[in-house]
């Protein structure tokens, strides 16, 4: 029988302090607030224990981040995607940041296995003054593992109304689609890391951004191609691909360790569940 499980999350800011508020049903939880960095910043860990998807099941993840809140998230371990026959297995999230609220999104990779079939869909709206990191990255099979992408599908969806979206459907045989250098060039991890706002960012800033994240991108494992782009005033966006997970992930860590000081003056110390 599928699984289908919801949590709502929502930050408040009580004085100086953000506060999370929690509700599930069915296998999602959360785990306790942490404060590493004082009372402004409330870090949470989101916990799925079945461990994985198989047809049928659902996700739904709804975060809500009120006026002068600033919530961040992370995930103990990827999200995985299994084999299925004819259902397909979905994960939905919504991010709401209300008037100068703060988000960071920041889960480990989502797995594809080899013939899962399985949809992602994240969507983000931003009020004015709100302002969102936020990535996603996903891998097609377990190539390190010798179980290449060869059967399944992976439906893919992360917009922003107004500003931005991306979408994609990778199926196991398109081939010119995952190996042709107009496509993913035989490389099977992607990922997209955005800095998005609810209101126009100025040029000197958007630049600096850039700048930052391109300096960051220069340093990069050369087995990772990666570019950094502004195709809005309310949006900057670095996406990447590579052979595997780990030299994609610590690309778009080096990003947001250099973007979370210069947007935000907070320092670029890694969640420590990322160690874990």
């Amino acid at each position: 029988m599928p699984w289908h499980a919801r949590l709502s999350l929502d930050y408040q800011r009580h004085g100086d302090r953000s506060v999370l508020h929690h509700a599930h049903d069915g296998p999602l939880r959360i785990f306790k607030s942490l404060y590493p960095e004082g009372d402004a910043v409330c870090h949470n860990v989101i916990v799925h224990p079945p461990g994985g998807l198989v047809g049928g099941d659902q996700l739904s993840i709804d975060v809500r981040v009120a006026a002068g809140a600033h919530g961040l998230l992370s995930t103990p371990g990827a999200t995985r995607f299994y084999a299925a026959d004819e259902a397909f297995a979905s994960q939905r999230v919504q991010l709401n940041l209300a008037a100068g609220a703060r988000l960071e999104w920041l889960p480990l990779e989502t797995i594809a296995y080899p013939g899962c079939r399985a949809e992602n869909h994240w969507s983000a709206t931003l009020a004015e003054g709100a302002e969102l990191m936020a990535w996603d990255v996903t891998a097609l099979g377990l190539p390190g593992a010798g179980q290449p992408f060869d059967a399944g599908e992976f439906r893919q969806r992360l917009e922003i109304p107004g500003s931005w979206l991306e979408q994609a459907r990778m199926d196991a045989r398109d081939r010119r689609l995952l190996d042709s250098p107009l496509g993913l060039g035989g490389r099977r991890c992607m990922g997209t890391l955005v800095f998005a706002t609810g209101s126009p960012v100025s040029r000197e800033r958007r630049e600096a951004l850039l700048d930052a994240a391109r300096e960051a991108l220069g340093q990069a494992p050369a087995e990772v191609t990666a570019g950094a782009t502004a195709p809005g005033d309310r949006l900057l966006a670095v996406r990447a691909v590579a052979p595997l997970v780990e030299p994609l992930m610590t690309c778009l860590q080096s990003v947001w360790a250099r973007w979370r000081p210069l947007a935000w003056n907070l320092p670029a110390d890694a969640p420590r569940i990322w160690g874990v």
